[in-house]
């Protein structure tokens, strides 16, 4: 049976219209997959899975990283539910989830628990899309460009003066070259930015941020971007292999809570 889907702009995002029993069942997870790819987000409005339904249905798309309890990461930021939401802060700045690794996570999804009532949204942007845009001369460039990525560049975005013990969680990873452009099994391209790239390899850290910043705002422009306002219950899917994200700055004691579950990336950088 087809899914019920509209769009939730031209070039990203689209709503999918599914019941809760639908889902779980995993009979919607090809076509959930293959939309998930063509579309970069995908939302379900309102469908209020319980953690562990989320953790159900994250199986029928592939497999679930273990992560937090029983496979539910808690975002939040406030120490008390999330030991590393200091490390959280840093997702304000437009970033790949596991752009520092050889082998990203494929997607995550998340559910909203509870609200701040200042920011809170959360943005996406269609990095296949942006590729595809570059005028000739610009896509040339990229094509031809590796750029060094690691934890560290983003969260000193955040934390100048960082304590020992979080300089040894960021450098937990080694740093990682990756070209530019990642040119996945599909034959499809994508660039691979956000604040954890922070060097091109040849050139300087000054050349680097001016080639770096002007990609970064070109694939960020509003015709790449969906902006979702949340409300409680909402789900989201998001291709982490052709997607950036970022949250709207919100207040750290709004009691702001969304469960994510992740699962384990599928193709290395290429």
């Amino acid at each position: 049976m087809p899914l019920n889907t509209k769009a939730l702009s031209p070039r990203i995002g689209s709503e999918i219209v599914a019941s809760k029993e639908e889902l779980l069942k995993g009979g919607l997870a090809e076509e959930v997959r293959e939309l998930l790819e063509q579309r970069g987000v995908l939302l379900f409005r309102g469908l209020n899975l319980s953690d562990e339904e989320q953790y159900a249905f994250a199986q029928t798309l592939g497999e679930v990283i273990d992560q937090g309890f029983k496979g539910i990461y808690k975002i939040t930021l406030d120490p008390k539910l999330n030991d590393t939401a200091d490390y959280l802060q840093a997702t304000i700045h437009w970033h790949v989830d596991g752009a520092q690794d050889t082998v990203p996570t494929r997607a995550s999804l998340l559910t909203a628990r509870v609200l701040s009532q200042v920011g809170g949204q959360t943005e996406f942007a269609n990095t296949y899309a942006a590729y595809d845009d570059l005028p000739p001369e610009k896509k040339a460039l990229a094509d031809r460009l590796k750029v060094i990525h690691s934890q560290e560049y983003i969260q000193r975005a955040m934390h100048a003066n960082p304590t020992e013990e979080q300089l040894a969680r960021w450098r937990e990873h080694s740093e990682q070259v990756h070209p530019m452009v990642w040119t996945h099994r599909s034959g499809r391209k994508s660039l691979l930015l956000g604040l954890t790239a922070g060097l091109i390899e040849g050139k300087d850290e000054a050349q680097s941020r001016v080639i770096l910043d002007e990609m970064q705002k070109w694939a960020t422009q509003s015709q790449f971007v969906y902006r979702h306002e949340w409300t409680v219950g909402d789900l989201i899917i998001w291709d982490n292999t052709g997607v950036m994200h970022r949250v709207e700055p919100y207040p750290a004691d709004s009691g702001r809570l969304l469960s994510r579950t992740t699962l384990v990336g599928e193709e290395p950088i290429a």
